[in-house]
């Protein structure tokens, strides 16, 4: 079975928000979308999980807040594959706490981990990451935990802002000598954004090879053994009319589009058959946000 929403756009990823809290403030955190947040049941996660497979949903993203402020998260993971042992379970998460931990993630069951990295000076880091700052080593020392313990591919999340833009030639250096893949991430929302577009003009002219994933048209630069991704989700219509994706929230709501919040559904019960029932209702609210005309959500 494909779902298939109203514009023709097949479903056939998971966003799970598992917990709203966070161990860093981050100064372009958009919170997934979320208004209130929470802290989903395991119970609940595994059986949206389990529904969702049943119709299809090949892979799942752990999201949060920090998934890894779950003490839990291992029993979920494996949960999870329990009831749905061919969907792929990847995670976000800062990479504070993965040094202690990524072995009995992927014992558990997940597959592959994003790593959020804005930056290789620790100054800057701090500043970014907000009240009192993140620890920058804990981080790489994550890294490296998380390749050993066979988590693969390591994908590494970096938000261009003004201040960070000129360390991109430096991210790209660190993660062809990792061998781990940079993804660039344009700011949601209003802030000191970077030049994607003028560094996107860079890669290309540099790249050896370009190539087009499927999902949100996402392009992938090739250059002398690094691989750096483009995600650039504001007034992008092709990436709306390419997104693959259903989000669950922290508070247990399905929520269709991360820049919306007039059509999601409360999951009220544990039922597996009951959230059936409500996936397919929340295929059918999605549309796109970036429409080509005029945005559906404004």
């Amino acid at each position: 079975m494909v779902l298939i929403d109203p514009y023709g756009r097949k479903v056939t990823g998971l966003r799970i928000s598992v917990t709203s809290r966070c161990n860093l403030r981050c100064i372009y955190c958009h919170h997934e979308g979320e208004v209130t947040g929470g802290e989903i049941s395991r119970e609940m996660a595994v059986n949206v999980v389990n529904a969702a497979s049943r119709l299809g949903i090949r892979s799942v993203k752990i999201t949060g807040g920090e998934p890894l402020m779950r003490s839990d998260l291992e029993e979920m993971i494996a949960g999870f594959k329990e009831v749905a042992p061919g969907v792929e379970i990847s995670i976000t998460t800062n990479g504070v706490y993965l040094k202690d931990r990524a072995e009995g993630l992927a014992a558990a069951g997940l597959s592959r981990v994003n790593i959020s990295l804005d930056s290789l000076d620790p100054d800057m880091y701090r500043r970014i990451t907000g009240a009192g700052g993140g620890d920058l080593e804990r981080v790489l020392d994550g890294i490296e935990a998380a390749q050993l313990s066979g988590l693969r591919p390591v994908k590494l999340n970096m938000v261009v802002l003004r201040e960070n833009e000129r360390e991109i030639p430096e991210m790209i250096e660190f993660s062809r000598k990792r061998g781990v893949i940079l993804q660039l991430i344009e700011l949601l929302g209003d802030g000191p954004k970077g030049d994607l577009e003028r560094v996107e003009r860079l890669l290309e002219s540099e790249a050896e090879m370009v190539l087009t994933r499927e999902m949100h048209r996402r392009r992938k630069y090739f250059l002398n053994g690094a691989v750096v991704e483009i995600v650039r989700p504001m007034d992008n219509t092709e990436f709306c009319a390419h997104c693959n994706r259903l989000r669950v929230t922290s508070d247990g709501r399905l929520k269709p589009c991360l820049l919306r919040n007039d059509n999601l559904l409360e999951i009220k019960s544990t039922d597996p058959d009951e959230i059936e029932r409500l996936i397919l209702e929340a295929v059918k609210r999605r549309a796109p946000f970036f429409d080509g005309n005029a945005n559906a959500g404004r």
